[in-house]
């Protein structure tokens, strides 16, 4: 498998139409927002979830792409997995002493869980694997413009319990957002995909994910959610030929029309100043 030799960032652009991108729990569900801007926002682990969750579906029984960190899951359970593999002695909350063991350990993490090797993971719970760092991060997504959350009134007609009976309906609330249009960035380190193995076949399963994510995360919270861009800067170096924010800098997103509040993607407009593109570093868009 060729191994990582490039350092990148990227910049995926997704937006939502009628629905709650990512709810707070501590909100009532409501989308979150930053409470000083009313710029909306989406959690780095909220996307990390959706990469997981397409990875898991459109790989299935594939070698070194099983997902760790699912619904239902026994992390511990998990980990044992690696012990017995290897036959090596668990001790509660230890690693093993000898520490090539201890690195066989984690390096069979690595090589079965798709999203260690891709985002790390701390597995010195009971049963003890080690801590990874992942070489893929992502930032809070943050809307272009600041948002207005409603509260919709929806009605269903079944009841839940047998002394509603006679009722006839029953009367619920949901929050959305009308439209809005998030941007969030990531990076990807070479000499720490190195350590985990993480290789150039699974840069392109996440970028694959990253495209294609929103397709199979439907729900009635979010019925359309989708990417509508993704940039990414490839460094000739691995550890890069200039700093993320200059990239980042050259991107800029405006609004075609400020004196109505946007409704779709094609009420902005993306623009690369790719006049300002520092030397060794090359623009792949999808």
């Amino acid at each position: 498998m060729s191994e990582l030799k490039n350092r990148y960032e990227f910049i995926l652009f997704f937006d939502i139409e009628n629905g709650n991108p990512n709810g707070d729990p501590d909100a009532g569900n409501m989308p979150r927002i930053d409470p000083e801007t009313s710029n909306g926002l989406v959690t780095d682990v909220c996307i990390k979830r959706k990469v997981r969750n397409y990875i898991e579906i459109s790989r299935a029984g594939s070698l070194g792409y099983d997902i760790y960190v699912k619904e239902n899951a026994v992390l511990n359970n998990l980990n044992m997995l690696a012990y017995e593999e290897l036959k090596i002695k668990q001790e509660a909350k230890k690693l093993p002493k000898e520490k090539e063991e201890a690195k066989k350990l984690t390096d069979y993490m690595c090589g079965r869980f798709y999203d260690i090797r891709a985002f790390g993971a701390v597995m010195s719970n009971e049963v003890n694997c080690g801590q990874v760092r992942g070489p893929v991060q992502f930032s809070f997504a943050k809307s272009i413009d600041p948002i207005v959350p409603q509260e919709v009134t929806i009605t269903r007609m079944a009841v839940t319990n047998e002394k509603d009976a006679e009722k006839e309906r029953t009367m619920g609330r949901k929050h959305i957002v009308p439209y809005a249009l998030y941007k969030m960035e990531g990076f990807i380190s070479a000499p720490l995909a190195k350590r985990t193995g993480f290789a150039e076949k699974d840069l392109d399963v996440l970028w694959e994910s990253l495209v294609n994510m929103f397709d199979h995360d439907r729900s009635a919270a979010r019925g359309k959610m989708a990417t509508r861009k993704l940039v990414i800067f490839k460094h000739e170096s691995e550890l890069g030929n200039c700093s993320a924010q200059k990239l980042f800098d050259i991107i800029s997103v405006k609004r075609k029309d400020i004196s109505k509040p946007p409704r779709d993607f094609s009420d902005y407009s993306i623009n690369l100043d790719k006049s300002k593109l520092p030397e060794g570093v090359t623009i792949i868009e999808k």
